[in-house]
């Protein structure tokens, strides 16, 4: 799993990227050498590495930096934004220029291969493949670099509603959740038939498990739910101290036109957690979550909405925002760590 503490006995996948052909046979060759370490594609540009990531799911990225169309570092950069993994950067310019490698590691990389320009054939590449084992022991974050994950409360929850571009939205979100995330609740506005499809696709490429919620499941950490379309309304109610939220499915009108309803799902969390949560408004039509946002904000939860310029959509978030209940507004690119950082702060300030 992307992010994980990989266990040696288990086989490292590999992505191989750069432009050069010579380059990527003589990588994928030094790389078989090692039992350790299964090489599951290569790629030449960023848009075809683009795609076999989201199909492979490579345990680790191997990536030039000299690429055409886009640099290695503007991918390195997109990558950790999108879907954190363990990245190690492989080009002869890292050798002579130090700011390249301090660029890299601040963008995410965990490693730095240089290839000596001097050098020719298989030699070039010897000692890759323990920096690809070492890379794969890391866990990533969208902007963090090395992370260690959650380290927040299990008491805290997360509630994000979006509809009108928040499919993609959402992925870009949790693409910076870590494994062990807050337990997260999203309404997502879709009919029914395309709930199932849209949570597995979801997890597919998030680091924690996603799925759709059902009456009475228990919210944890590293569990993201989505409200199913169609009949109900989709809350959440607290329960004990061993687990303290669960998920209810439950009877009644649209809300707002919508069912299930984001002021539904925000309504019952500033009820059942109180300051003891974040709530998200993205990108949608109209103004659902707007009022229960508001209240989740005075009951004592932070509020992020969603900003004009990267909503597809600038209705829920606006409304919410004009009322008075977004107390911060970012662009996607922030919001994933924005949650998380203030989810942290205020499961500190607990204690």
């Amino acid at each position: 799993m992307f992010g994980g503490h990989k266990i040696y006995s288990e086989t490292i996948s590999v992505l191989v990227v750069d432009d050069s052909l010579t380059s990527r046979a003589l990588i994928t060759l030094a790389l078989k050498r090692n039992p350790k370490i299964k090489v599951v594609g290569t790629a030449g540009t960023p848009l075809e590495a683009k795609d076999l990531i989201l199909k492979l799911k490579p345990d680790v990225l191997t990536l030039d930096v000299e690429m055409p169309g886009m640099n290695g570092l503007q991918f390195l950069e997109k990558i950790m934004r999108l879907r954190p993994m363990p990245v190690v950067m492989v080009s002869s310019l890292l050798a002579a220029r130090s700011e390249m490698v301090e660029m890299a590691c601040r963008l995410g990389a965990v490693e730095c291969f240089s290839k000596s320009s001097g050098e020719q054939g298989e030699g070039v590449f010897v000692g890759l493949a323990d920096a690809v084992v070492r890379a794969a022991s890391q866990r990533v974050n969208a902007h963090l670099g090395v992370s260690t994950g959650f380290s927040g409360s299990s008491d805290f929850i997360v509630a994000i509603g979006a509809s009108t571009g928040g499919v993609e939205a959402l992925g870009e979100v949790l693409g910076s959740f870590p494994e062990d995330c807050p337990p997260t609740v999203i309404v997502q506005h879709m009919p029914q038939q395309f709930s199932k499809n849209f949570a597995r696709r979801l997890n597919s490429i998030s680091r924690p498990e996603v799925c759709l919620a059902t009456d009475g499941c228990k919210l944890a950490r590293g569990k993201v739910f989505i409200a199913p379309g169609g009949e109900m309304h989709t809350e959440v109610s607290r329960t004990g101290r061993m687990s303290p939220y669960s998920c209810h499915l439950v009877s009644g009108p649209p809300l707002n036109g919508h069912r299930p309803s984001v002021d539904a799902l925000f309504f019952s969390i500033a009820q059942a957690a109180g300051r003891h949560a974040v709530g998200v408004i993205l990108t949608g039509m109209e103004t659902d979550g707007a009022r229960g946002l508001l209240a989740m904000r005075q009951s004592g939860a932070r509020t992020i909405g969603q900003d004009r310029n990267t909503s597809i959509i600038y209705g829920m978030p606006k409304a919410a925002f004009e009322c008075g209940a977004v107390e911060v507004q970012l662009p996607l690119s922030e919001i994933g760590p924005s949650v998380l950082r203030l989810a942290e702060n205020r499961t500190q300030e607990s204690h």
